[in-house]
């Protein structure tokens, strides 16, 4: 599949022409903002519809039917409402950043009422009884490129940029897309086992908490701690590991409701899973590296398979937690675990003050767009 498979296929049935060529890299400068437009194909009409031909009739009712689609995304009531069929615990975390984003220096510890918390073990995966809703850490809001993560090795897991080489790492723009494609994140109190084999991926686990992507509408922050319902989940192969990509709305999007399940994801956000599957496939390429690949054939899938999923990194995270097996270099300091032998008062930890510093500048060449052809589908 080129990476044009994302627009409708062309055949020389409409008239238009089907381009083929081999895997390529280009890379040209992106505008600061980018307007998409359809165009209709101008073909001068028959006097008759030819045997077979959608008559106006049909025609404007599929316009309809798409219209009505498109316009279920969007709500002239702004009221956000949460799920009535499970009340969420309420609990305030709050982002206490050290220095400037865009630096090595850069830190967003979590609080809670002040008191500083890790997001990988303090905070609750389940946020309400029923283990129906789940709370995620967002790490990069949707659009955006600095590669931020959970700190596992440093005391409290503050969300730090990744470094490579000693350079801040950020994921390139390979077109259409730019940046993350949703909010990217992580769920708390979750691991992924280096030391155990999926029997299914046939591949080990790759030492983070449980990755997640957001599909709502709403931009989150870094740091911020939304509660999400699973849908779906897709695994990445990534350099021979296990590498789980939970797909997850929040609770308080409008279309939350209508999404229970993968197949609801496909039928309300159509395309959405296709450009999911791409963009973890070749976001790499750029940098050198090949593509990456999947288990399952690509497939993502449906809400019980993630949840087991979900359960089983859990519970390596409680194996971890409470030191029943191998933490490497793996920080295990927390403050609420009460059957952890790292529990300590946070308050005693010297943490700078949170600091309201504005963005460092980034290299211009971060917006560049890269044009890759002929990756095939996973």
């Amino acid at each position: 599949m080129s990476f044009t498979s994302l627009l409708p296929r062309l055949n020389s049935g409409n008239g238009l022409v089907v381009l083929s060529c081999r895997r390529q890299i280009f890379s040209f400068p992106s505008p600061a903002a980018a307007t998409f437009v359809t165009l209709a194909n101008h073909r001068p009409r028959p006097s008759a519809p030819a045997p077979g031909c959608p008559t106006k009739t049909a025609t404007v009712n599929k316009i309809s039917s798409r219209t009505q689609l498109l316009a279920g995304h969007f709500h002239s009531n702004p009221t956000i409402t949460t799920s009535t069929s499970a009340q969420t615990a309420t609990m305030v975390y709050t982002a206490r950043k050290i220095g400037a984003a865009n630096t090595l220096e850069h830190r967003i510890f979590i609080e809670k009422d002040g008191v500083p918390v890790s997001p990988f073990h303090d905070i609750p995966l389940y946020a309400n009884e029923q283990q129906t809703v789940l709370n995620m850490i967002v790490e990069v809001p949707r659009w955006t490129n600095a590669k931020m993560e959970i700190s596992k090795e440093e005391q409290l897991n503050p969300i730090k940029q990744d470094i490579k080489k000693g350079k801040l790492r950020y994921v390139r723009n390979c077109f259409p897309h730019k940046g993350y494609l949703w909010n990217y994140g992580a769920f708390p109190q979750t691991w992924e086992d280096p030391n155990v084999v999926h029997p299914e991926t046939k591949a080990k686990g790759d030492n983070d908490p449980l990755d997640v992507c957001e599909i709502g509408e709403l931009v989150s922050k870094p740091g911020e701690v939304i509660q999400v319902k699973v849908l779906g989940v897709m695994a990445l192969l990534d350099e021979e590991e296990t590498d789980w990509k939970i797909i997850v709305i929040n609770v308080n999007d409008p279309l939350a409701p209508k999404l229970n399940d993968v197949e609801d994801v496909e039928r309300h956000l159509p395309g959405l899973l296709r450009a999911t599957n791409e963009w973890f496939r070749i976001y790499k390429i750029p940098d050198g590296k090949p593509e990456n690949q999947f288990a399952f054939s690509g497939e993502c899938k449906n809400k019980k398979y993630a949840m087991d999923i979900v359960r089983e990194c859990a519970e390596a995270w409680e194996r971890l937690i409470t030191g029943k097996t191998n933490k490497g270099d793996l920080s295990l300091v927390n403050g609420t675990v009460s059957h952890s032998a790292d529990r300590t008062d946070t308050t005693q930890l010297n943490i700078p003050a949170g600091e309201n510093q504005s963005p460092a500048p980034i290299d211009p060449s971060i917006d560049k767009w890269f044009f890759i052809s002929g990756a095939p589908s996973g």
